[in-house]
């Protein structure tokens, strides 16, 4: 059932981003979801999970990245840490 809810959850957040320029958010409202991997570099390594950055603006996508983030961690077997940042994907 998690995997399921986490699934839709990450589906709407790519069907917003499939929306045209004009009704994305700016890189001030969007949030990415982060992991790190305990496999490849550890918590220094930085895995793009998901952006958030629906025109509804900046308090709409920071609650769904945080909901996403909430959600993998209860599923989280493998020991990553999920965060989530302001602005769009950075390798950093």
């Amino acid at each position: 059932m998690k995997i399921a809810l986490i699934t839709t959850c990450l589906l709407l957040a790519n069907t917003s981003a499939l929306a045209v320029d004009s009704e994305r958010a700016t890189a001030e409202a969007t949030y990415t979801l982060y992991r790190s991997s305990a496999m490849s570099g550890g918590s220094s390594s930085r895995i793009h999970i998901a952006t958030f950055d629906a025109a509804e603006g900046a308090p709409y996508n920071s609650s769904n990245c945080e909901t996403a983030k909430n959600l993998f961690m209860q599923k989280n077997s493998e020991r990553s840490d999920y965060w989530c940042e302001q602005g769009y994907f950075s390798k950093r």
